[in-house]
This record gives C-alpha cells, structure tokens and sequence, in this order.
C-alpha cells in the first residue's frame, strides 16, 4: 500500500476547518458528518489497519467541497 502522509496531513488540516463552520450555516451538518468519517480513517491510518482509498479520496474532496461553499455563503 502507497504511503499515507499526504493524506494524514490533509485530513488533520481539514479537521479544524470544518469545525468552524458556523452551525448557523446550510453546511454544518454535512461537515459534522465528513468529520466523523474523516476521524474514522484517520484513526484507522494511525493504528495501521486497511483504508478504502477509494472512501479517503472521496471524504478529502467533500470535505474540500463543504469548506468552499460554506465560505460562499459569506462572501
């Protein structure tokens, strides 16, 4: 299996990012639920076991996706 740093450290700067989110937004309850996913694999990364990388790539680009159209809502 490829390395996983890239990804680890793509998840923690995620992480902080989505909790931000204002709960007053359209977006907070999609980034509550990618956060969940995203602790989970990165749990899974730290202790070794196997990540789906096809559910990593997908969580990474949501994540993503939420960040930016919660930061359109305040523009």
């Amino acid at each position: 299996m490829k390395s996983l740093q890239p990804n680890d450290k793509l998840i923690r700067l995620l992480l902080p990012r989505l909790e931000r989110i204002s709960v007053d937004s359209y977006w907070a309850h999609r980034a509550s639920g990618v956060r969940g996913a995203l602790v989970k694999i990165l749990e899974q990364i730290e202790t070794g076991a196997e990540v789906d990388p096809a559910s990593l790539q997908t969580n990474i680009a949501v994540g993503f996706e939420i960040l930016r159209e919660a930061a359109e809502e305040y523009m």
